[in-house]
């Protein structure tokens, strides 16, 4: 019991399988059942995509409020036009 008292410190870690985020496993495992070349760069492109959010460290949901806010543009309305 003495030897899993700090097991609760890793529940907050990001999985990896090896170097690479575990996001992107399901794309490798799509690869390893059917092999094809299209499968294979859908794999290497989902592997590059999360190394640069990680260099970036962003998180998938945060990427996306990111798109989303840049999208949006700068200016906000603050009331809404179908309300008046």
């Amino acid at each position: 019991m003495a030897g899993q008292r700090g097991n609760w410190r890793d529940s907050a870690r990001t999985p990896r399988f090896y170097m690479v985020d575990a996001k992107a496993a399901f794309p490798l495992l799509l690869f390893l059942i059917h092999i094809r070349m299209w499968t294979f760069l859908l794999a290497i492109v989902s592997i590059i995509f999360f190394g640069i959010l990680e260099r970036f460290d962003f998180t998938v949901p945060v990427f996306i409020r990111w798109v989303r806010s840049q999208l949006a543009g700068r200016v906000r309305i603050a009331s809404s036009e179908w309300r008046e």
